[in-house]
C-alpha cells in the first residue's frame, strides 16, 4: 500500500502540474486578443508577461522556505487556492494595471509548486526513486500547455477569451478538495496506511526532524559553487522556457500568419514533445545512477549535454524562415530542455540534507524564474527595436549553453557518493 500510495500522491501532483501550466500559458494563447481588446503593443505584452515571474520569482523561494516549516500540504493547499482565484480574476481586467496586478497575485500561488514538490517528494521517496519522481510529478506541466492551445483558444473563440479563464481556474479548485482529502506531508501521517506500512517506510526515507539536528545553516548552501551554478543553468533552462511560453504563440500568429485555431494546434507540439522528455528524463537518470553508482555523474550527463543541444536548436530556429522548420527544431529544443527538468532539483536531493531541501530548492528556483522577468521583456523590447524575433531566438540559446558550460565546470563531488538509504552528503 505504501509503495502505490507514494505514487498515487504523485499522479496528484502530476494533474496539479498540468493544471498550473494550463492556467499559465492561458494568457499567451488568448493575447492576440486581450492585445487587441487592452490596446498592448508588444513592450506593454512583454511587461504583461513578465509581471507573473515578479511574483512567481520570489515564492518559489517563499514556498520552498514555508514547506520546510508547516509542511508541503499546507503550502500546496494555500498555493493552488490563490492562483486558482486570481486566474479567474483575469476575466476581470479592464486595462494594464488591473492585468499586472492579477498577474503578480497569481505568480504568488504558482510560485511553491516545484520547489514544493521535491521536499513532498524527499519525505515520501526513496533517493534511488527520487528523480523519477520529481520528473513525473513535473510532467503534467508540458501536456497543461499543450493542452492550452486547444482548450483556451476553444473556449475564446466560443464564448470570448474572459470566459476561458473561469472556466479553467474552477478546475484548480476542484483539484485542491481532493489534495486536502487524499494527501499528508509524510507516510506516517496518512491515514490510509497500518502502523506496519509507516515502519516500512520509515526505513526506507530518512526522517527530515533527524537530518535537521546536523544540518548546517540555510545560508551556508545557498553560497556553494555547486548550488549557484545549478541555479544558472536552471536560470537558461527557464530563460527558454518562458521564452518559448510567452512569445512562440505570438511568433506563430504574426510571423507565420496563423489563426487563433491553428496556432493553438502548432503551438501544441512542442508541448506534447516536451512532456515525452520531462516524464523520462528521471527515469533516464535514475537508470544512468543504478548503472555507474554516481549520482551526480548521472544528473551531470543529462543536465549538461541535453541543454547544451536545447540551446543549439532554439539559436538555430531563430535562423529559418520555414513553419516546419521552426516547429520542428522548437520541438526537439523542448524535448532535451525538458529532459534536463527534474535533474535540478534532483542535484539538491542528492547533496542537501532532507531538512533543508526545502529552502535551498527555493532558492535555486527563485534564481531560474528571474528569467521569468527578463525573457518576456527583453523578447518585447528586441521585437520592438528590430522588428524581428531573430535576435531574441540566438539570445535565447547563448544564455541557455552558458548555464550548460557552468555545471560542467562547477558542480563537482567532492567525496564519494553514499548508497542509496545512507546519510546524504553535506558537502557539494
Amino acid at each position: 500500500m505504501y509503495a502505490r500510495l507514494r505514487w498515487f500522491i504523485i499522479i496528484l501532483l502530476f494533474i496539479g502540474g498540468g493544471i498550473s501550466y494550463l492556467d499559465r500559458a492561458a494568457l499567451s494563447i488568448a493575447a492576440p486578443m486581450i492585445a487587441h481588446d487592452l490596446a498592448l503593443d508588444p513592450a506593454r505584452l512583454g511587461i504583461v508577461f513578465s509581471s507573473f515571474f515578479f511574483g512567481y520569482a520570489l515564492f518559489c523561494f517563499v514556498g520552498g522556505y514555508a514547506s520546510d516549516k508547516i509542511g508541503p500540504k499546507n503550502v500546496f493547499s494555500i498555493a493552488m487556492s490563490v492562483w486558482s482565484v486570481f486566474c479567474g480574476l483575469t476575466a476581470a481586467a479592464t486595462g494594464i494595471v488591473s492585468l499586472l496586478i492579477i498577474r503578480v497575485i497569481f505568480g504568488m500561488g504558482e510560485g511553491p509548486f516545484s520547489s514544493t514538490a521535491s521536499k513532498l517528494v524527499s519525505n515520501w521517496f526513496p533517493r534511488h526513486e527520487q528523480a523519477s519522481a520529481v520528473g513525473l510529478a513535473n510532467a503534467g506541466q508540458p501536456l497543461g500547455a499543450a493542452l492550452a492551445g486547444p482548450v483556451v483558444g476553444f473556449i475564446a473563440v466560443a464564448a470570448g477569451w474572459r470566459i476561458s479563464f473561469v472556466v479553467i481556474a474552477a478546475v484548480g479548485l476542484i483539484w485542491t478538495v481532493a489534495w486536502l482529502i487524499c494527501a499528508t506531508d509524510r507516510p506516517s501521517l496518512h491515514r490510509w496506511l497500518a502502523a506496519a506500512e509507516k515502519r516500512e517506510a520509515a526505513q526506507v526515507v530518512p526522517d527530515p526532524a533527524a537530518s535537521a539536528e546536523t544540518a548546517l545553516p540555510l545560508s551556508a548552501y545557498l553560497r556553494r559553487p555547486a548550488i549557484l551554478a545549478t541555479a544558472f543553468a536552471f536560470f537558461g533552462y527557464a530563460y527558454i522556457l518562458y521564452f518559448f511560453l510567452s512569445w512562440f504563440p505570438t511568433y506563430l500568429a504574426t510571423v507565420q500568419h496563423l489563426s487563433i485555431q491553428r496556432m493553438g494546434v502548432v503551438n501544441a507540439i512542442p508541448w506534447l514533445i516536451g512532456f515525452i522528455g520531462l516524464a523520462s528524463g528521471g527515469f533516464v537518470g535514475d537508470a544512468i545512477y543504478r548503472r555507474t553508482g554516481d549520482a551526480l555523474f548521472a544528473r551531470k550527463l543529462i543536465l549538461v549535454g541535453s541543454l547544451a543541444i536545447a540551446a543549439v536548436c532554439v539559436a538555430v530556429a531563430g535562423l529559418v524562415t520555414s513553419i516546419f522548420a521552426v516547429v520542428a527544431l522548437m520541438a526537439v529544443s523542448v524535448f532535451f530542455m525538458y529532459l534536463t527538468g527534474n535533474t535540478y532539483f534532483a542535484i539538491i536531493l542528492d547533496t542537501v540534507p532532507p531538512a533543508r531541501v526545502g529552502g535551498v530548492g527555493g532558492f535555486v528556483h527563485l534564481i531560474a524564474n528571474l528569467a521569468g522577468i527578463v525573457a518576456p521583456s527583453a523578447t518585447g523590447f528586441l521585437i520592438e527595436g528590430t522588428g524581428s524575433f531573430t535576435s531574441a531566438f540566438v539570445l535565447t540559446g547563448a544564455i541557455a549553453i552558458c548555464g550548460a558550460l557552468s555545471v560542467a565546470v562547477l558542480v563537482r563531488q567532492d567525496r564519494p557518493e553514499p548508497l542509496p538509504g545512507a546519510a546524504r552528503v553535506k558537502p557539494v
